[in-house]
């Protein structure tokens, strides 16, 4: 099936309910972060199964569906990326990877992000230079910043924390809200793994923290220890 297809089965499968319910969500209106954007209010159990129908497109067709104006159109094709960056061949995986990094202008919306860095960029990295998540963490574009962070995922579920902590540093002053919630949530997934090393950095920039990446990152502490942190009490 190509891409052209694909769209026309999305577009079939649309619902214009669900699509002003999603719009409002993700903050369609102007001046809002997803200003703009087109949803056609696809589930996201319908675009996984789409995903691994389509798993075997193409890069040509990928990228149109990549280029589209419609959320759902370019989320199938960062699920598909996703699958296809699933396999052994490192050589595949750095096309993916690379195709990934050229088109970040589209990948722009946190749930799309979100569904996409740690497999395409973080899975890339693991064994490279992390160099280009500096350089992603201190783009301009607050897409590239999330993905910055939200690739670390992939170090942390193999043990790895430098690189999350390290970017989590370089991303405390940011301005924006969507890059202090992916801050936290990746410090609360390091934290599952390893809570010493998460309240280490806690006691060490807890109180220079965004509220909201402070929130995040205790959220599954207990409730006093929560609060010796949000009153600054357990801070060095």
């Amino acid at each position: 099936m190509t891409a052209s297809e694909i769209q026309e089965r999305l577009r079939s499968l649309s619902s214009p309910e669900a699509a002003l319910a999603v719009a409002r969500f993700f903050k369609t209106g102007p001046g809002q972060y997803g200003e703009g954007d087109v949803f056609l209010g696809l589930r996201a159990e319908e675009m996984h199964r789409l995903s691994k129908e389509h798993s075997k497109l193409p890069v040509g067709g990928l990228r149109i569906l990549l280029k589209s104006p419609v959320h759902e159109d370019r989320m199938l094709a960062l699920l598909i990326l996703v699958r296809q960056a699933g396999t052994d061949d490192t050589r595949a995986r750095e096309k993916i990877y690379r195709l990934y990094l050229a088109h970040t202008r589209y990948v722009n919306n946190w749930d799309l992000v979100d569904a996409s860095a740690r497999e395409i960029v973080g899975r890339h990295l693991f064994d490279k230079s992390r160099e280009p998540l500096l350089e992603l963490a201190r783009s301009a574009n607050i897409w590239e910043r999330r993905i910055s962070i939200v690739a670390t995922h992939f170090f942390i579920k193999q043990g790895e924390f430098a690189d999350t902590i390290r970017i989590s540093k370089l991303l405390l002053g940011d301005r924006e809200d969507l890059i202090h919630k992916a801050v936290g949530w990746m410090l609360r997934e390091m934290g599952k793994k390893d809570q010493a090393t998460l309240e280490k950095f806690l006691r060490r920039h807890g109180k220079i923290m965004p509220r909201t990446a402070l929130r995040y990152a205790i959220e599954r502490f207990p409730k006093e220890l929560r609060l010796a942190y949000l009153s600054g009490a357990a801070c060095d």
